[in-house]
């Protein structure tokens, strides 16, 4: 029996390689925020599920700014595993998108995984997915959590409203939006990026920039949080409902904001002068007194924000042409490491790594 077969709090499992895989470099992010006592456990999972992968692969391990001794631990294991265990430390706490940006962008592999720290999702299911996204094609292949091991009330639930919401208004029909096991095709996951707190809606954004046909989704094993924290809660709730505004925004108008602005400030400016126009009618054949309705001073409000729109959808045209004209800043800093040549830090077949 290996060290991670003994040491690992999960259940015992044999890694399974699916005979069709096709040749590529594979990288597995993952972003960790305070989960010292999930650091040992989770790279031993990982080195189970992988060790007879027949194809090069590294593991990046990004810690999230943590304040206890999750940094410690993963140089300790670095030295323990080889090189092939990449450690980038951000320089404060970022959140989990930036976070998770910043492995994106230090992952070599042709085909990278992400996945949480914190033991939930299991590496044992990480080349049947890779498998999958190859054979089919695909640009990504979504984890589905179908037997979740989280509360009723306040997890299981509000998933389940966000997921069917956020597929409803986004058009890419997934049942688990909050998993974080996924696995891209490099090209695509890295023509996008990642701000705010918006890994959540990662399929919502590749979606920008391939088919939906090229997103499918996985059932995938899901544990109970053994070790830590969870760093969720249920106010996470009205952040996501805010988020989801901004992406609808962004698939539908991101390269026309002034559609969206301008439409709305035409529609209010035109409600306005029809309320003006026929207040203008009864003044001129029936005498009426409109100076102190309340419609004739709603009517010049809404003039007034029609041009305040139309105005702000000019603006948002140019600023998105300086968006797309010039490069792009980070959203996270982090601490600098040695740079590795092409052949450096991958795991090889005969289970040792090149330095």
């Amino acid at each position: 029996m290996t060290q991670a077969t003994q040491l690992s709090p999960l259940p015992p499992a044999t890694p399974q390689i699916p005979a069709d895989l096709l040749p590529h470099r594979l990288s597995v992010v993952v972003p960790l925020y305070n989960e010292e006592d999930n650091v040992d456990p989770l790279l031993e999972r990982i080195h189970l599920a992988l060790n007879p992968y027949p194809y090069p692969w590294e593991v990046v391990i990004v810690d999230d700014g943590s304040s206890d001794n999750t940094v410690p631990n993963l140089e300790k294991a670095a030295l323990r595993y080889g090189p092939h265990v990449r450690i980038v430390a951000l320089m404060r706490n970022f959140k989990q998108t930036a976070a998770m940006q910043a492995g994106l962008d230090a992952a070599r592999g042709d085909v990278i995984v992400t996945m949480d720290g914190d033991l939930q999702n299991d590496p044992i299911d990480i080349p049947r997915m890779v498998g999958r996204l190859l054979r089919e094609d695909l640009d990504l292949v979504a984890g589905w959590r179908k037997n979740r091991k989280d509360g009723m009330i306040l997890r299981k639930i509000p998933s389940k409203i966000a997921n069917r919401l956020i597929a409803r208004i986004t058009g890419v029909h997934l049942q688990d939006y909050g998993c974080s096991l996924k696995a891209f095709r490099a090209t695509a996951i890295k023509s996008v990026r990642l701000y705010g707190e918006m890994h959540r809606f990662i399929p919502a954004w590749l979606a920008t920039v391939t088919t939906p046909r090229k997103i499918a989704q996985e059932e995938v094993t899901h544990h109970a949080r053994m070790f830590g924290e969870s760093k969720y809660g249920i106010s996470r709730t009205f952040r996501v409902i805010l988020d989801l505004i901004f992406v609808y925004f962004f698939m539908r108008f991101r390269t026309r904001p002034g559609h969206f602005f301008g439409g709305i400030g035409l529609a209010l400016g035109a409600l306005g002068i029809l309320i003006l126009t026929y207040l203008t009618g009864l003044k001129l054949f029936t005498g009426a007194s409109i100076g102190t309705r309340p419609m004739f001073f709603g009517g010049f409000f809404f003039v007034i924000a029609g041009v305040q729109m139309v105005t702000s959808g000019v603006l948002a045209e140019l600023l998105t042409r300086v968006y797309f004209e010039s490069g792009q800043s980070q959203a996270y800093v982090a601490r600098e490491t040695p740079a590795l040549t092409d052949g450096q830090g991958w795991h090889s077949t005969n289970g040792k790594s090149a330095s």
